[in-house]
């Protein structure tokens, strides 16, 4: 069983066209990613005894993800996104996060846990932030953790306090990845890459096996002990940006889950991967990105839509190297 923990939301979508409400969340997002690739997952999080719950709670039912907290008497978050004439989303938000009692309910609810996953808002905003963390110090000992920062400065204003919070989740991690952007905004005048290497050694042996930075256009870039590795990203047409970091995630994790990487027990290993093992993962989640921003909204791929878009790369490749077509991909042009 693989475990979600964050917010969930609806995502109220402006365009030029109109308006459309969709669900959506970070975490949310990663967890309908990892059910669509055919992993069983929970999702925890919250969201209310209203309208745009009972959406929340469809949407994810509808892809089979587990909904071990029941809506409580606030009102569902909601995230208004503003796409413009490129594609790319800006955010306001009207929230309220925490998990009264999940701590107590840790030992049943992670029982048989083998990789949790948590990130965004969920990790910054009080009180349900210290939530998550003591979740998280529940989990590391028998599970996987992997942590997607996802910041939103529109919500967490004071950098320093979300470097911090970061920092924690970071230190507590064996795979995490974050945006350029990300990392700009935590780290002002670093390089991006630099920034990705100090968080590789955070923790010490308990830290990150991998560290990993989406670069839009550039393609992802990756760094384990064994090395730094890359991948160009995929050639589409975008429809906009909305959810594409949230499904390059869940394609991360279920790469390593696939490979069997997942679990504490495992942890020795994952340190160990190689960079050619990193650059593959890399490839695997880009591919399912490049799905995410061909189509509207946070509609990450299935597992059957992902491996076909696969074979076909694979065997475009094969004919480039047969001197049929010409090798390679050009950049997707969008944010990840």
């Amino acid at each position: 069983m693989l475990t979600v923990i964050g917010e969930g939301l609806v995502d109220v979508v402006q365009r030029s066209s109109g308006i459309e409400a969709h669900v959506g969340g970070s975490p949310l997002n990663v967890a309908v990613g990892l059910a669509r690739l055919d992993h069983p997952v929970q999702f925890i999080g919250r969201f209310g005894r209203d309208a745009y719950g009972e959406a929340v709670a469809a949407h994810l039912k509808s892809s089979s993800v587990l909904v071990p907290q029941a809506p409580d008497a606030l009102p569902t978050s909601v995230a208004t996104a503003l796409i413009d004439d490129d594609g790319a989303a800006t955010y306001t938000f009207d929230l309220a996060w925490e998990l009264p009692g999940l701590a107590d309910r840790l030992p049943f609810t992670l029982q048989g846990t083998t990789l949790v996953h948590t990130g965004s808002i969920a990790t910054m905003l009080a009180p349900g932030a210290a939530e998550v963390l003591a979740a998280v110090e529940h989990a590391h000992p028998s599970a996987t953790i992997s942590y997607d920062p996802n910041c939103r400065p529109s919500i967490i204003t004071d950098v320093d306090y979300a470097r911090v919070q970061a920092e924690k989740f970071v230190a507590l991690a064996d795979v995490v990845k974050a945006s350029d952007e990300d990392l700009e905004w935590l780290y002002p005048g670093v390089g991006v890459l630099d920034s990705a290497r100090r968080w590789l050694t955070l923790g010490g042996s308990a830290g990150p096996a991998m560290v990993v930075v989406t670069r839009g256009a550039a393609g992802p870039w990756g760094i384990t002990a064994a090395g730094e590795t890359e991948f160009a990203a995929p050639t589409v047409e975008v429809a906009d940006t909305v959810g594409a970091g949230d499904s390059f995630m869940a394609a991360l994790i279920s790469g390593l889950v696939d490979r069997g990487l997942d679990g504490a027990q495992n942890r020795k290993e994952l340190h160990e991967m190689p960079a050619e093992t990193l650059r593959e993962l890399l490839a695997h989640a880009a591919w399912a990105a490049a799905v995410t921003v061909s189509r509207p909204g946070a509609n990450p791929p299935t597992r059957a839509e992902l491996n076909h878009l696969e074979l076909e790369s694979l065997e475009r490749a094969a004919a480039a190297l047969a001197g049929d077509e010409p090798a390679g991909d050009e950049p997707m042009g969008a944010d990840q």
